[in-house]
């Protein structure tokens, strides 16, 4: 798969519609700090030893059931694309508020 055709495959999708996916152990998450469709990139070209750098960085792995439980709870939104059998989740970034002067 090429980045372009990544790109178009990426959206943004509530977590709890992920559930199925969740239990079936198929969601990958990914750090905010990684570009998704770099990783998934990774991933579609086989690369076990960037994959296991993330993996030991904690930048990549399975999603936690706290991560799970929390996303329900809140109802968050996150970053989703797929690359089978998987599912890659990456939290929302949160953009600071700007102020506003008067």
């Amino acid at each position: 798969m090429q980045r372009e055709e990544l790109n178009a495959e990426t959206a943004k999708i509530l977590w709890k519609e992920l559930e199925k996916f969740f239990a079936n152990g198929t969601t990958i998450y990914v750090s905010p700090d990684l570009d998704l469709i770099d990783v998934a990139l990774e991933v579609c070209h086989d690369n076990k030893v960037q994959m296991e750098q993330w993996m030991a960085e904690k930048k990549v792995g399975q999603v936690s059931d706290a991560q799970a439980i929390e996303w329900l709870e809140t109802d968050a939104t996150v970053w989703s694309v797929v690359v089978k059998p998987l599912v890659l989740v990456q939290p929302l970034k949160v953009q600071p508020l700007k102020s506003i002067d008067s």
